[in-house]
């Protein structure tokens, strides 16, 4: 029997991976650990009388300890030519030694580096959704050769029309459109929806998402690197790298913050010498007291993490943000405009009613209609014949001659008459509204398009159609009224269909008969009345409305169009994760106001205390570095729920 036998190279090749994987991202929280054992052996030898040796572990205390942000601190410095708070640390740090307070001085940097590990964390924690999206994907799969053999080859060598074999269990390696098998799959990595979603063929299935029951032949319709999967990662990757106005605010406020606590600083080490008449030593050992208290570390970690936290909880759930900015306004949002297609509706004409005349059967007029309508491709005649085949169980006739005249119906020989199926004009409006004036009108009145079905001369059927209106629409409305957010709807139906709609959907306003360019100056008009506006539509049509907007939603279902264009992308058609969306957002804005006013509070408390001479430098320690832990933890809240 053959084995494998792994060489040795491979072997020694996984150390450097075992370390960047394992090791590199706690590195901080080693070197603290260690710089912590190191600050009690120093404690510990002091006690013992031996000065030097307790001096030399608080010195490399000091160096493995501060190592990393001392190099963060210098880098910054030198890059952007500002100081910032990690200079002040290192500043307090090195003051504490200087006037033979080495204990203190190693505690700020033991602190100084838990808290900087437990930020590192938390970034970690914030790209792990990201990480989890990468290993979703497979890195290869089977390709079907021309002579009907299959082969695994890695998904970077596909190409746009080879065909792949998707068994079950797999997952799908690159976006494509089923050729031939039904199965159903798990598309919880793109969507967020945690049912399976049947597939047949030519529907299309994506990358990164479960193949569960069948096994399916599928034809490759995008490169690898091109996927819909991989534009979700770049969406979310960007969106994190992105700073919010708040944040951008913060960090060139640190700059200026700094400058001024060191010019204090340097007062204080003179000032209270002379006028409290403090001791040099006393004067000299406030003034680094109050550089360790008077650091902005926790106000400029109030943001960042929190932003973090809340993008990735999004991308979790199937909402995506392209960035901070736009994930700091949702929540300010006081009106959103929806686009009444494929938004508030499902964008696809369904039959209501079918009313026939006296001695033709409802069976009968839909086989006759299905099988004549199946000719056309008008989305009218589709709901025709879907709900033929949803109802009746025979097959269509064959018909030999039939004459599509877009726009207006169909005309087709059957029976020896001639058969017209479409809107009144077109089988004779005279004899259309003689069908049932009354029922026609009623029709109407209620937002149907009305399809008349004319054999010979005599109008012997009426079908009824609606877009019907999302049966989550209702909730997801009452959900925004509940935020006090106002709702209108822009669509290009007359005022008849659009009021109907409008009632159905519990939206407060609507705007009838809207081209796609007058939605530009409607959304303009909004923001007169309203100061933040949302748009809400399907990522096409709307594009320039959504532009318009303070904030853009598309609707999207995962398409390429809905990424490339709104601010915010619902990965799945669901109007109830708008008000998700706006949650999170205001839970957001929430936490960071509580950190920012917790930060403030915390630093103004210490200073005055100082200058009470209230506070030691290692309870100053204490209650900076501790703030700045609370704040970062009160920011990983937003990773729940």
């Amino acid at each position: 029997m053959l084995t494998e036998t792994k060489p040795l190279a491979h072997k020694g090749s996984e150390s450097p991976s075992l370390f960047s994987e394992k090791i590199m991202p706690h590195l901080e929280l080693i070197a603290a650990g260690i710089s912590g054992l190191l600050i009690l052996t120093g404690w510990f030898m002091a006690h013992q009388e031996e000065q030097t040796l307790s001096v030399i572990s608080y010195v490399l205390a000091f160096i493995i300890g501060g190592f990393a942000k001392a190099k963060e601190g210098i880098e910054e410095t030198i890059a952007n030519k500002e100081l910032n708070v990690e200079m002040l640390m290192v500043f307090a740090a090195v003051g504490s030694a200087i006037i033979g307070y080495w204990t203190e001085g190693a505690i700020l940097i033991f602190i100084f580096a838990v808290s900087g590990a437990l930020e590192t964390y938390t970034m970690n924690k914030s790209h792990k959704e990201i990480s989890a999206l990468m290993d979703l994907q497979p890195e290869k799969a089977w390709k079907l050769n021309t002579d009907g053999t299959t082969e695994l080859i890695p998904v970077a060598e596909l190409s746009i029309h080879d065909r792949i074999l998707i068994k079950p269990g797999e997952r799908v390696p690159a976006d494509g459109r089923i050729l031939s098998g039904t199965t159903s799959i798990d598309e919880a990595a793109i969507t967020g929806e945690s049912l399976p979603v049947t597939k047949d063929s030519s529907d299309e299935v994506f990358a990164g998402t479960v193949n569960i029951s069948g096994s399916i032949t599928v034809e490759i319709t995008k490169n690898a690197h091109e996927t819909l999967f991989q534009k979700i990662i770049a969406l979310v990757q960007s969106a994190q790298s992105e700073k919010s106005p708040s944040q951008a605010f913060i960090e060139k406020f640190e700059g200026t913050y700094v400058k001024v606590v060191l010019s204090i600083v340097v007062i204080m080490m003179f000032l209270p010498h002379f006028v409290l008449g403090w001791s040099w030593n006393e004067t000299f050992y406030r003034a680094m007291i109050l550089l360790v208290v008077a650091s902005p570390c926790a106000l400029v970690a109030s943001i960042m993490p929190a932003t973090l936290s809340a993008i990735s909880n999004g991308a979790r759930n199937g909402i995506l943000f392209k960035g901070g900015i736009h994930l700091e306004t949702l929540g300010a949002v006081q009106a959103i405009a929806f686009d009444k297609t494929g938004t508030l509706t499902k964008g696809m004409p369904t039959v209501t009613d079918i009313h026939v005349k006296q001695g033709y059967s409802e069976e009968e007029i839909l086989l006759y209609a299905a099988s004549i309508e199946n000719h056309s491709t008008h989305p009218l005649a589709k709901a025709i014949v879907e709900k033929a085949a949803s109802t009746i169980n025979k097959p269509l006739l064959t018909l030999d001659s039939v004459q599509n005249l877009s726009g207006f119906g169909v005309t087709a020989q059957l029976d020896d008459k001639e058969w017209k199926i479409g809107k009144a004009e077109f089988v004779g409006q005279d004899s259309a509204l003689s069908f049932n004036p009354t029922l026609i009108n009623q029709l109407s009145e209620s937002g149907k398009t009305v399809v008349f079905v004319k054999a010979g001369d005599e109008i012997i059927a009426c079908i009824a159609l609606k877009d019907i209106v999302r049966t989550e629409a209702k909730a997801a409305i009452q959900l925004l009224k509940d935020y006090q957010i106002h709702t209108i709807m822009l669509t290009g139906d007359n005022e008849r269909t659009a009021n109907t709609i409008a009632k159905e959907s519990h939206v407060q306003e609507y705007i009838a008969e809207c081209l796609p360019e007058q939605k530009v100056s409607h959304i303009k008009n909004l923001k007169e009345r309203y100061p933040i506006v949302a748009m809400v539509g399907d990522g096409i049509n709307d594009a320039p409305a959504l532009a318009t907007a303070n904030v853009g939603i598309a609707m999207g279902g995962g398409t390429d169009v809905a990424l490339e264009t709104a601010d915010i992308v619902l990965m799945k058609n669901d109007l109830p994760k708008i008000a998700e969306a706006i949650k999170l957002s205001k839970r957001m804005n929430a936490i960071i106001k509580q950190n920012i006013i917790f930060s403030i509070s915390v630093i103004m408390l210490l200073v005055i205390s100082n200058l009470l001479q209230a506070v030691d430098l290692p309870f100053g320690v204490i209650g900076h570095e501790g703030s700045t832990i609370l704040v970062i933890l009160n920011s990983l809240r937003l990773l729940r729920g």
